[in-house]
């Protein structure tokens, strides 16, 4: 018998999961957890039995349709408390949320922000850092991961093309641009491509909000809004106190 209420869906994480630190080739790390829930099914059964709530996203610029997930956010907040937060600049969880998405728009749609790496950054105050998670919960690995990446060119040059990318029209982004034409992926005249995630069924990766990422969108003629064959997500973001003192050596990394 499926649960109905939402606590019944609140994600079991696997007790025998570890945690994996990958190193970008500008020495940075995002963190991987594969096998991250007991019943990863029991996620995509609450996104299909509430898909008449997901929404267009209207308030950044994620291409596609999301779903607030308040009270699933309990275990991950939970799970990030424990195992995540030390390895960051992160003292203390001040806030989180947690919403389920999937990227739907064809390539021809995007506006230029969204054919463009971003950070996960809302307006923060000096003492806050800001983390983020995916849990991938597809099972076709050709719908794409997350890449990272840094910027190519001079500050004010990057500084002028992302004002340009949320001012311009399409038209005139690109002839003055000349960036390729949809989804973002691999390097290009302004951002280094550094690291990939690979999209993998039931893994959750962790990263830096502040880390320039996209999604790797290679085959925008397969994305869907149906949550069993679609690119379904659980997207979560954590901000917290930094620490007092920080340093520049990379975190230890212990199992689950």
């Amino acid at each position: 018998m499926i649960a109905k209420t939402v606590q019944d869906y609140n994600p079991v994480f696997n007790p025998e999961a570890r945690i994996e630190r990958v190193q970008l080739s500008n020495g940075s790390s995002y963190f991987i957890v594969d096998d991250a829930l007991v019943d990863p099914e029991r996620m995509v059964r609450f996104a299909v039995e509430h898909l008449a709530q997901f929404r267009n996203v209207d308030f950044n610029a994620y291409p596609g349709v999301f779903l607030l997930t308040p009270d699933i956010a309990v275990s991950l907040s939970q799970f990030f408390n424990q195992h995540m937060r030390r390895l960051f600049d992160a003292r203390r969880l001040l806030h989180m949320h947690c919403r389920l998405s999937m990227v739907t728009l064809p390539s021809h749609a995007l506006r230029p922000y969204q054919r463009m790496c971003h950070r996960d950054m809302p307006v923060l105050e000096p003492r806050h850092s800001i983390q983020a998670s995916i849990l991938y919960l597809f099972k076709d690995s050709g719908l794409g991961g997350t890449s990272f990446y840094e910027p190519a060119r001079p500050q004010e040059e990057m500084a002028a093309l992302f004002n340009d990318a949320n001012t311009l029209s399409s038209q005139a982004f690109d002839i003055k641009y000349r960036l390729q034409p949809g989804y973002m992926f691999g390097s290009n005249h302004y951002f280094k491509c550094v690291g990939t995630a690979l999209a993998k069924w039931n893994r959750l990766i962790f990263y830096d909000g502040y880390f320039l990422h996209s999604g790797d969108i290679m085959a925008p003629d397969r994305l869907t809004a149906d949550p069993i064959s679609g690119r379904l997500t659980l997207n979560a973001f954590f901000t917290c106190r930094r620490n007092i003192s920080t340093s520049n050596t990379g975190p230890s990394i212990s199992p689950i």
